[in-house]
C-alpha cells in the first residue's frame, strides 16, 4: 500500500512543473530580463504594426502581403506564447507552471511554428512565380489560392497542435517536475514520464520531419529557379537588388528551419536538451524579431506605404 501511495503522491505532484530557465544568477537575471523584454516589446510591435499596416493599405492586399501579414501574426503568437512566461519567471520564487498551461505554451508554439513552415513556403513559391513567370502571376497566384494557402497553414498548424496535444495525455508524470528549458516543450517533457513516451518521439519525429522536409524543398526549389533568373537578368543593378533582396530571405529561412531540424529531428533530441536552449532562443525569439525587418524594410511598397500613415497621422 505504501508504493501505492508514493506512486499516487509522485502523480499529483506532477500535474506543476518547475521551468529551469537560464540563470540564478541575479545580476545576470536582471541583464537577460531587460534584454528579452526589449526583444518582446521590439517584436511585438514590429510584427503587429506591419499586420495593421497591411490591413490598412488597400495597395498591400496581394498574395505577397497577405502571407507577410499571415507569418507577422504567428511571429507575434509565438512570442506571447513563450515570453511573457519566461519574464515573469525571472523573478518568480517557484518558477511553476502546471500542465494544462504547459500543453497551451506547446500548442500555441506548435501552430506558430507549423503555419510559419507553410507560410515560408507560399511565400516563396508566390517569389519565383512573380519573378519567373510575371505575365501569368496574376492568373497562378490568384487571390482564392492565397486565401486557400493561407487557411491550409492555419487548418495544419491547429491539426499538427492537436495530435501532440492529444498523445500527450496518455503519458503520467512521477520522475522530477523540473523542465530544463525556459519554456514548455514536450521534448524535456517527455523525459519526465514514467509511461514508455517512444510513441511520443515517434509521433513529433513523423510529422515534424514531415512538414520540415515538404516545405523546405518547395523553399529550395523556388530559390534555386530565382536565382537562375537573376543571373540570366541583363542589368547589373537589378541582379545586384534582386540577389541582396534573396539573400536577405534565404538566411532568414535557413535560420528557422536549421533551428526546428536541429532540435526536432535530429537523433537523441530528447537525451540532448541542453543543446536545445541556444537553438531554441533562435526560433522562439530571434527570428520573430528580425522577420518584420528582413521582410519589410528592405520593401519599397512597405516603406512608402509606412511614410504615407505617418504623415496621415501627423
Amino acid at each position: 500500500t505504501e508504493n501505492v501511495d508514493m506512486t499516487e503522491d509522485n502523480y499529483s505532484l506532477t500535474t506543476e512543473f518547475i521551468l529551469i530557465g537560464f540563470t540564478d544568477h541575479p545580476k545576470l537575471k536582471t541583464v537577460l530580463f531587460v534584454v528579452f523584454l526589449t526583444i518582446y516589446l521590439v517584436t511585438m510591435v514590429g510584427n503587429l504594426g506591419l499586420v495593421a499596416l497591411i490591413l490598412m493599405e488597400r495597395r498591400l492586399h496581394t498574395p505577397m502581403y497577405i502571407f507577410l501579414g499571415n507569418l507577422a501574426l504567428m511571429d507575434s503568437c509565438c512570442a506571447c506564447a513563450i515570453t511573457p512566461k519566461m519574464l515573469e519567471n525571472f523573478f518568480s520564487k517557484d518558477r511553476m507552471i502546471s500542465l494544462y498551461e504547459c500543453m497551451a505554451q506547446f500548442y500555441f508554439l506548435c501552430l506558430a511554428e507549423t503555419a510559419d513552415c507553410f507560410l515560408l513556403a507560399a511565400m516563396a513559391y508566390d517569389r519565383y512565380v512573380a519573378i519567373c513567370s510575371p505575365l501569368q502571376y496574376h492568373t497562378l497566384m490568384s487571390k482564392k489560392l492565397c486565401l486557400q494557402m493561407t487557411a491550409g497553414a492555419y487548418i495544419a498548424g491547429n491539426l499538427h497542435s492537436m495530435i501532440h496535444i492529444v498523445f500527450l495525455f496518455r503519458l503520467t508524470f512521477c520522475r522530477s517536475h523540473q523542465i530544463n528549458h525556459f519554456f514548455c516543450d514536450v521534448l524535456p517533457l517527455f523525459k519526465l514520464s514514467c509511461v514508455d513516451p517512444y510513441i511520443n518521439e515517434l509521433l513529433i519525429f513523423i510529422f515534424s520531419a514531415s512538414i520540415l522536409v515538404f516545405s523546405i524543398i518547395i523553399v529550395i526549389i523556388s530559390y534555386l529557379c530565382i536565382l537562375f533568373m537573376i543571373f540570366k537578368m541583363k542589368s547589373k543593378e537589378g541582379r545586384g537588388r534582386a540577389l541582396s533582396t534573396c539573400a536577405s530571405h534565404f538566411l532568414s529561412v535557413s535560420m528557422f528551419y536549421g533551428s526546428l531540424l536541429f532540435v526536432y529531428i535530429r537523433p537523441n533530441s530528447v537525451k540532448e536538451e541542453d543543446k536545445d536552449k541556444p537553438v531554441a532562443i533562435f526560433y522562439t525569439l530571434v527570428i520573430p524579431l528580425l522577420n518584420p525587418f528582413i521582410y519589410s524594410l528592405r520593401n519599397k511598397e512597405v516603406i512608402n506605404a509606412m511614410k504615407r500613415n505617418i504623415k496621415k497621422i501627423l
